[in-house]
């Protein structure tokens, strides 16, 4: 017969971004953090600011702190609030269900209660008006009322699979409405330093198109060289 698993597992945090590190990704926008990836680190576009950032300002930047649980099961996301250090974002993998609701008010409430700086989830969110009046940061799949258990088995701070990506507690998450993107913990100071270029790259780019710029300088080379072949 098979034992019965334990109703939760937690892993310890061993790492966390330095203050330094954090405060290097507060209000940058996904897309530069993204360029400084080579164009990657983005989860589904089925993972959305709740309501399409309608009336809640979906915008947060801080270490993930993960959660993974059974489809409609919400026991590793209660468990997790022991563990939240303020500016976390909890990350939860819902296993990508959409029966039911993966986090309501009151469990938003409790997050904000504890630090948190934003909830990132591959199900679905209820209670809209009053996760709104709460007013923390949410990324999820849409809205279903139905009613998630808490039952268990459930894993806090391990590695898990979210929106097509891997996201471990310490990784920094950068979310906005464009979506959600994943900063490996071991990158972090490298993206940081490319994150700085990319900044400088993109103000002088903007200055340029405000300034009327109709074409960038290298395609109007690649059009007028014997790269490009012009047929009738």
């Amino acid at each position: 017969m098979i034992e019965e698993p334990d109703k939760l597992t937690i892993k310890k945090a061993s790492r966390r971004p330095t203050a330094a590190q954090i405060a290097a990704f507060q209000g940058m926008p996904t897309g530069f953090v993204v360029d400084s990836m080579d164009g990657s680190g983005a989860l589904s576009p089925a993972i959305q600011p709740l309501g399409a950032g309608r009336d809640l300002h979906c915008v947060a930047a801080g270490p993930a702190i993960t959660t993974a649980s059974g489809p409609g099961d919400i026991l590793a996301s209660l468990a997790a609030l022991k563990f939240i250090q303020p500016g976390d974002i909890v990350v939860n993998a819902f296993n990508g269900y959409q029966g039911c609701a993966a986090c309501g008010d009151r469990l938003i409430g409790m997050m904000k209660n504890n630090g948190a700086a934003g909830f990132v989830t591959d199900g679905p969110m209820r209670d809209y008006q009053c996760v709104v009046d709460v007013g923390l940061p949410a990324w999820c799949t849409g809205l279903n009322p139905n009613s998630p258990v808490a039952q268990g088995p459930g894993r806090v701070g391990m590695a898990i699979s979210v929106g097509g990506m891997e996201v471990e507690t310490g990784d920094m998450i950068v979310a906005d409405r464009d979506g959600v993107v994943v900063v490996p913990y071991e990158m972090l100071d490298e993206i940081i330093t490319r994150l700085e270029r990319i900044v400088e790259l993109e103000t002088a780019l903007d200055k340029e198109v405000a300034d009327g710029l109709k074409l960038p300088e290298a395609i109007a080379e690649l059009l007028d060289s014997d790269q490009t072949k012009m047929i009738d």
